[in-house]
């Protein structure tokens, strides 16, 4: 519908070249104008819809029960002794299972050291990603009610398991997938993450991804929890085992057997620092953003056309300069950063956004390529 707005604007004003006024009161107001005006309005649009939609995610709710939770945790892992003993002590007094995917380091032993059990990983067969190989690995060895599967990089309160488990049997889940709070360290991180993660909200319909009649899926891999009994009714990660993007395949399974499922808010009962450098960001969104879009085709084409909007602002803000109207471009400056402040926690930490989003795009594009031409990319000394 925005779409339709801004086209009849663009078509008011050619009519109003030819209908008002004499020629040289047209001219005095160039095309950079109205194509900026345009571009600020697609921006604020696309940002605004963005964290709306993530802020219309359900919050899991805090549950004080302290009986036994009927749950085994699945935690995959590949070179993270530097994460992993965090990550396993989360849970104490649960049942934890570390799958180790063919680490060279000590992650095995130092999640041996933190309570876990310890499985190796099964060869990996021809076009078989490592997680999810791990992931089935594990969840072969759990017989209890619920499976909550965690990526090494996160780490909960002891409110959590509780009160996920509270909220699925409440609901009658079949999935409940949380998003975490995003911790930061490095400057890259500081300046890229924020971003990308607003950009990929700025797709995501938020009633749409909780309606398991709905096409579109959202999930998040690094905090998922099953009910047992459907999740190996359906294969499990096995039958999503070819995918670089499990965690949305998976979603797309529970979909397509109308299983009830749930996208929530846990930023206040657990983390997760998903990448420690601009080398780890490269490579971790080249590997899954353009065959994520690729998957959402609709969500898609929205993060692209907020990514091509917002990558916009310099180049109009040169024809602007170019036409002497450069106060035009104020608006396409400021914007941004209004709209992005809540994600980067500060308006003096939003001011990161503008290399963020020059940068992300050479790294979406890189990864559109990549995907393109059938070219692998690299992920923890595997090629994906």
């Amino acid at each position: 519908m925005s779409s339709f707005y801004l086209f009849a604007l663009l078509q008011t004003w050619h009519e109003l070249e030819f209908n008002l006024g004499n020629p040289e009161d047209v001219e005095a107001i160039p095309w950079s104008v109205p194509v900026s005006i345009l571009i600020t309005m697609g921006i604020a649009i696309f940002l605004f819809k963005a964290r709306r939609n993530y802020l219309k995610l359900p919050e899991l709710a805090v549950s004080n029960d302290t009986a036994p939770q009927d749950v085994t945790v699945i935690i995959p892992a590949r070179n993270e002794e530097k994460r992993i003993a965090k990550c396993v002590k989360s849970f104490a007094g649960t049942r934890v299972i570390v799958v180790d995917d063919g680490s060279t380091d000590r992650t095995a032993e130092l999640a041996r050291a933190a309570g876990a059990e310890v499985l190796e990983a099964p060869p990996l067969l021809p076009g078989v990603k490592g997680k999810p190989n791990a992931l089935w690995a594990g969840a072969q060895l759990a017989e209890t009610t619920y499976i909550l599967f965690v990526d090494a990089d996160t780490t909960f309160t002891s409110k959590f398991l509780a009160s996920a488990i509270k909220h699925a049997e409440n609901r009658q889940l079949v999935l409940a997938s949380a998003f975490l709070k995003q911790k930061y360290g490095s400057f890259a991180e500081r300046m890229l993450m924020p971003y990308a993660f607003a950009l990929y909200f700025c797709g995501v319909n938020a009633r749409n991804v909780q309606d398991f009649l709905s096409p579109e899926t959202l999930a998040n891999g690094q905090c998922m929890l099953f009910l047992r009994t459907a999740y190996e009714f359906f294969g499990g990660h096995k039958s999503v085992h070819t995918s670089v993007i499990e965690d949305v395949a998976i979603a797309q399974k529970v979909k397509r057997h109308r299983m009830p499922l749930e996208i929530l808010r846990a930023e206040h009962m657990g983390s997760v620092r998903m990448y420690e450098s601009l080398g780890e960001i490269w490579r971790g969104f080249q590997k899954n953003s353009f065959r994520f879009l690729r998957e959402n085709k609709k969500t898609g084409i929205q993060v692209m056309l907020a990514s091509i909007l917002l990558t916009s602002i310099l180049p109009a803000t040169g024809w602007l300069v170019w036409e002497q109207q450069a106060p035009f471009a104020i608006p396409m400056w400021v914007v941004p950063a209004l709209l992005l402040r809540p994600w980067y926690g500060g308006i003096g930490k939003a001011l990161l956004c503008y290399p963020a989003i020059y940068i992300f795009q050479c790294i979406a594009l890189h990864g559109m390529f990549t995907s393109i031409f059938g070219l692998k990319a690299e992920w923890k000394g595997r090629q994906v």
